[in-house]
């Protein structure tokens, strides 16, 4: 192994934060987590090496003297040292697989303890990955949001539609049959990167159906204002409506009043349980002025008049 300091990049009278921060630095670029240089490891591997003997104030002094080599081993017989599988050190595992890990050990009675910079540089789920210890999942990538606008045809029907994400990215989404205005669909992995090599977010897809030329949606039931004659409104008729299915024939009782609301069930959204439609009845008079309908109109006002508003008062 090369010189500690000259890995480091520090020189031999360089105090112990200018060593540390040479660590920092050095530690944090060839992670393997987080670079994508494919000699990382072993890069990573020798600063950690050197990092282990610079960074212990007693393994430095050893070093300098000459008593342990730059792996941390005794340069002569029967001194004691601690080499880098020993006690606060260093080690390079490869487990079943040929999976390779990082190790560290404090080392006994305290001192050195690489651990501790990993949970600075990373938190503490990246101190347990470099130790090998067992670890929660990797914090996942955000998620990102979208709105997608389908016709109230698709919303029934279902089919597929294009979405463009905040990234910029396009992708294709399925629109189940029977979506609901405001429901959401998530589309898994779909969001973005994860900073800490864990699973990318997702991509949740907001679904509003476009406004309909007379179809109003009300959760899983249709609005629909329908127009009435003055004297359909009056003596009752039966009128054709229309629905998602075609139109249907809808009995108006005599005497209805504008705003009343006729229900016809299960002719709203499709699904598990079909919303309904709600009919509004719109009493709407003739385009042309009538002299018929004014005269009635002024001997009723005159001979039978009434207040729809007395409630109000």
């Amino acid at each position: 192994m090369r010189d500690p300091y000259t890995v480091l990049g520090v020189s031999k009278s360089a105090d112990t934060a200018e060593i540390k921060k040479a660590y920092r630095r050095l530690a944090k670029r060839f992670h393997p987590d987080q670079s994508k240089d494919p000699k990382a490891k072993d890069k990573f591997a020798e600063v950690s090496a050197a990092y282990e003997i610079l960074g212990d104030e007693k393994k430095r002094g050893q070093f300098d003297r000459g008593e342990i080599d730059a792996e941390g081993k005794p340069r002569f017989q029967g001194f004691e040292g601690f080499g880098a599988g020993g006690p606060g050190g260093f080690t390079r595992r490869t487990g079943q697989g040929g999976f390779e890990h990082f190790e560290f050990r404090s080392a006994p009675g305290g001192g050195f303890d690489a651990g501790d910079i990993f949970s600075e540089l990373f938190g503490a789920a990246s101190q347990r990955r470099a130790t090998g210890a067992q670890s929660r999942p990797l914090p996942r990538g955000e998620d990102v949001a979208a709105q997608l606008t389908v016709s109230l045809r698709e919303a029934v029907h279902g089919g597929k539609s294009r979405v463009t994400l905040p990234t910029g990215r396009t992708l294709e989404v399925t629109v189940p049959a029977g979506v609901e205005d405001g429901q959401q669909i998530r589309l898994k992995g779909q969001g973005l990167a994860s900073s800490f090599g864990g699973e990318s977010g997702d991509a949740l897809i907001a679904i509003k159906i476009a406004k309909h030329p007379y179809f109003r949606v009300d959760g899983r039931d249709l609005r629909l204002d329908l127009p009435l004659t003055l004297y359909e409104a009056a003596l009752g008729a039966k009128v054709n409506v229309p629905t998602l299915d075609g139109q249907v024939e809808l009995n108006v009782p005599a005497g209805s009043n504008g705003g009343r609301t006729l229900r016809l069930r299960g002719k709203g959204l499709p699904g598990a349980k079909p919303g309904d439609l709600l009919v509004t009845l719109r009493i709407v008079l003739p385009d042309e002025t009538d002299p018929d309908l004014l005269e009635l109109a002024r001997k009723w006002q005159k001979q039978k008049p009434y207040n729809p508003r007395q409630d109000l008062a």
